[in-house]
């Protein structure tokens, strides 16, 4: 039992330190996108990586309600990336 704790931690720790990166490259892309589309992308890909954080945050912390906050980023995430794209294309974002 003590090898698979082990796997699991040496793996959230992996899992945890390439979400980082990907957040900070997300971040790198949002200053340096030369399109309000790669912003927008840039948005979208960091609120995937905080959804990724919040799920290994609970499993580590073996949390249940993590789960549920996750889902509510994921709404929250999508509903604003469309409703900024709409911004962006249209100009408004209710016709």
């Amino acid at each position: 039992m003590t090898a698979a704790t082990e796997f699991l931690n040496i793996a959230l720790i992996i899992a945890f330190g390439t979400l980082a990166l990907g957040q900070i490259l997300s971040m790198v892309r949002l200053v340096l996108g030369p399109t309000p589309g790669d912003r927008i992308l840039a948005l979208d890909t960091m609120v995937i990586n905080a959804l990724g954080l919040v799920v290994l945050l609970g499993i580590y912390q073996g949390i249940q309600i993590y789960f549920e906050v996750s889902l509510l980023i994921a709404m929250l995430g999508f509903v604003s990336t469309v409703a900024l794209a709409r911004f962006v294309l249209r100009g408004d974002i209710i016709e």
